[in-house]
């Protein structure tokens, strides 16, 4: 997990300076319309939805466009999509699981688009079940390292929150725990003044493959080509690879 954490950070920062930053804000808009339709448009009593604007505003997403999506969800504003979940299962270059979450209004294209980037970077699609017993869902909040925000200073804020572990990924730490405790850490974060990047569930594997150098280059490659489909929201993978061949394939 740490591998892809770091992969992932490392991608977010990119995102905002060069031309995926425009396919980020889609995917995080499309987030917010579901949470608003599925639990209502008042942040405050639908923490998913709080957590995905919370989201948005950390990514530069702007303010009316956040604002639209939420009516949007809520059925104040004309324009709203039907979004559905749906969830491929796969493998990657040295074994590795993959799982790919869609929220689409036509699952027949977002197959294919997905069928489509695994077959032509190495990888293959897997039956249902196939991998997903690899990974847990969990609650992950990221929290970014600062001077005030330490190891030590995050896990005394939320130790009694209900978080299992406090990871150190580098720039950031991943703060875990069961999705149901995920609001009652995320707010003792805010409690404690601690600032985070984002606080969603998320799947985490229990059982990693370390990677070398070639098999993570084909699995960054297999990772990139799957979120750069229009409807993947997340993808998920359970390699790790050392901060050193990180670097040379970074």
């Amino acid at each position: 997990m740490s591998g892809h954490s770091k992969w992932a950070t490392t991608k977010h920062k990119k995102a905002g300076i060069d031309a995926k930053r425009g396919k980020l804000f889609a995917k995080l808009i499309k987030n917010i319309e579901v949470a608003a339709r599925t639990g209502g448009g008042d942040p405050s009593g639908n923490p998913t939805l709080y957590d995905a604007i919370q989201k948005a505003k950390k990514s530069s997403v702007p303010n009316d466009n956040i604002d639209r999506a939420v009516k949007r969800g809520a059925g104040l504003e004309a324009g709203g999509v039907d979004y559905q979940g749906i969830t491929y299962e796969g493998y990657a270059a040295g074994g590795v699981a993959v799982l790919v979450e869609c929220l689409t209004d036509n699952k027949n294209r977002s197959a294919m688009e997905v069928r489509t980037a695994m077959t032509r970077n190495g990888g293959s699609m897997a039956d249902p079940g196939s991998v997903a017993y690899l990974f847990s869902r969990k609650g992950v909040v990221v929290v970014p390292k600062t001077d005030t925000a330490d190891e030590d200073t995050v896990l005394m804020a939320v130790l009694d929150a209900g978080a299992e572990e406090v990871r150190d990924q580098g720039d950031s730490f991943e703060v875990v725990s069961e999705p149901g405790d995920l609001v009652a850490v995320r707010t003792a974060l805010q409690d404690a003044g601690i600032d985070y990047d984002s606080a969603e569930a998320g799947f985490v594997p229990s059982v990693t493959v370390e990677l070398d150098e070639e098999a993570a280059g084909k699995v960054f490659r297999l990772i990139d080509a799957l979120e750069d489909c229009d409807d993947v929201q997340n993808v998920y993978a359970n390699y790790d690879v050392s901060d050193e061949i990180l670097e040379k394939v970074g």
